[in-house]
């Protein structure tokens, strides 16, 4: 409603998308950015799975809010924030950054120095090791690349489909036999006790909206001897009947 968007000062972007793992093309964001513009909304991208792209987004670039293709190379009212917590394992250390605007990270800067939220020098220091190393994010990549192709196989013949999950840690899971505008949350947590039977802990698409009926969120962070394990049990259990 014209109303609403009136009042709109903050857009939030999250591409690639948690728990989804959709990917906004170019198009798309720089559709978001002009319809922010013309309401005077800052857009704010939640980019940290950007180096993790599969399918057609593996070895591609995951657009990004920032990019001439969708800011038309005017940076006012964009930021993209940027966490290693994914591509690096840096999680629980707080390694990220904001890039965008000048006067929005300058603004940012002073007000997260006021409110005690300044990240650790050494922290800061491990951050810019990591980002000029492409090589450890490459291998890591690989690692989850094997984990995901060894779950999504044995997922899908033991009944499940995948949607989306073009990018990300995360294989956004349902029944195949289940057409999503029909699912309820229920489904989620038949789903969630059907995989718990085989010793598969996923979490309920239902925790993120009523979006997620019917889902269930697989990651492939475990071990590789956990996801393995995982796999040889799906597999071997075959389709759910009944």
């Amino acid at each position: 409603a014209p109303e609403v968007r009136e009042r709109v000062r903050l857009v939030w972007t999250n591409s690639p998308a948690n728990p989804t793992g959709a990917v906004l093309d170019a198009a798309a964001l720089r559709r978001t950015v002009d319809a922010a513009r013309d309401v005077g909304a800052v857009v704010c991208g939640d980019e940290c799975y950007a180096e993790l792209g599969w399918d057609a987004w593996d070895g591609a670039v995951v657009p990004c809010i920032l990019s001439d293709e969708v800011s038309g190379g005017d940076l006012t009212g964009l930021l993209s924030v940027y966490s290693l917590s994914k591509q690096s394992n840096l999680a629980g250390y707080r390694a990220a950054f904001a890039a965008g605007d000048p006067q929005l990270v300058a603004t940012l800067i002073n007000t997260r120095k006021h409110a005690g939220m300044i990240v650790p020098a050494p922290v800061q220091h491990a951050m810019a090791v990591a980002l000029a190393d492409d090589a450890h994010v490459a291998e890591q990549k690989d690692r989850y690349r094997r984990r995901r192709d060894a779950l999504r196989t044995a997922l899908e013949a033991s009944g499940h489909t995948v949607d989306h999950s073009e990018a990300g840690l995360y294989l956004w899971t349902r029944r195949a036999d289940l057409d999503p505008a029909d699912a309820t949350a229920q489904d989620s947590w038949d789903l969630l006790g059907d995989l718990a039977d085989l010793g598969i802990i996923a979490g309920p698409g239902v925790f993120y909206g009523a979006g997620g009926d019917g889902y269930v969120r697989v990651a492939i962070t475990a071990t590789d001897e956990a996801v393995a394990r995982a796999a040889a049990r799906l597999t071997a259990r075959g389709p759910r009947t009944g």
